[in-house]
Order: C-alpha cells, then sequence, then structure tokens
C-alpha cells in the first residue's frame, strides 16, 4: 500500500466515527416541583445514550444531549414517565405517580386516594412533610 491508501483509509474510518458519533440536543417541559423531582427525573436518564441532562426546577425543562443510536425520543419520555413524571409528549402512569412524595405531586387534579389527610398526620411529623399537606 502506497502512503495515499493508507491515509484515504485513515480519513475515511475517521469519517465513520465522526459521524457514527451524532448527537441531538434538545428541550422539552417536564412536570415536577422540587429538587427530589430534579434527581429522579436526571437519574431516569442516567442511561446508554444520554450524554447529559439537566432538569429546571423553575422553568420546569429539561435539556438533554443524547445519540440517537443508543436511545430514542421517545425511550427518553418514556423512562422520564416511569419514574413519575409528565412530559409535554406522554403522561406518567397514575399508579407510578401516586408512589412518589406527596411535595412531587404537580397535576392539578388530585384525586382523594392521594391526598394525606391532616388529621392523619402523627404530630411529630417532619416540618417539611406538614407544610406540604
Amino acid at each position: 500500500m502506497t502512503i495515499k491508501h493508507i491515509f484515504s483509509t485513515i480519513l475515511i474510518f475517521a469519517t465513520i466515527a465522526v459521524v457514527g458519533q451524532r448527537k441531538i440536543e434538545t428541550t422539552f417541559i417536564v412536570d415536577g416541583e422540587c429538587d427530589m423531582c430534579k434527581k429522579r427525573i436526571e437519574g431516569a436518564l442516567d442511561t446508554k445514550g444520554i450524554i447529559f441532562s439537566e432538569w429546571d426546577v423553575d422553568k420546569k425543562q429539561l435539556f438533554v444531549a443524547y445519540r440517537p443510536k443508543k436511545i430514542s425520543i421517545d425511550d427518553i419520555h418514556q423512562r422520564i414517565n416511569a419514574v413519575g413524571h409528565d412530559t409535554e409528549r406522554s403522561l406518567a402512569p397514575d399508579s407510578v405517580y401516586q408512589t412518589i412524595h406527596h411535595c412531587c405531586r404537580y397535576r392539578a387534579t388530585v384525586s382523594p386516594e392521594m391526598m394525606t389527610p391532616p388529621d392523619t398526620l402523627p404530630n411529630d411529623a417532619p416540618q417539611h412533610i406538614r407544610s406540604h399537606e
């Protein structure tokens, strides 16, 4: 092989590697309320194919950089739904939503079985729990 062939071969493999490493960056709305939600949402995206994720508590926006050959945008939304958070594209199952801490519940309508009646809280319940009644 000549040096020209070797250089051409290296260039082809380098091009394939760069194209194969394509990433997509996107931002979308994810419902939540607090830093516990942030930890849960970002933790759900600690998986193969996700390069970076950060949820803004105040804006309710999630920034995600991911590799589409490793994970799809639908899979990203499903992973977030699976830990109890609605996205602008899909809703978390009610059965999962009901398991998140009551201070993390963001849905406007709350069914009676999802509420903690104040008279069932012990008098010595921590303040952060009593303040979210």
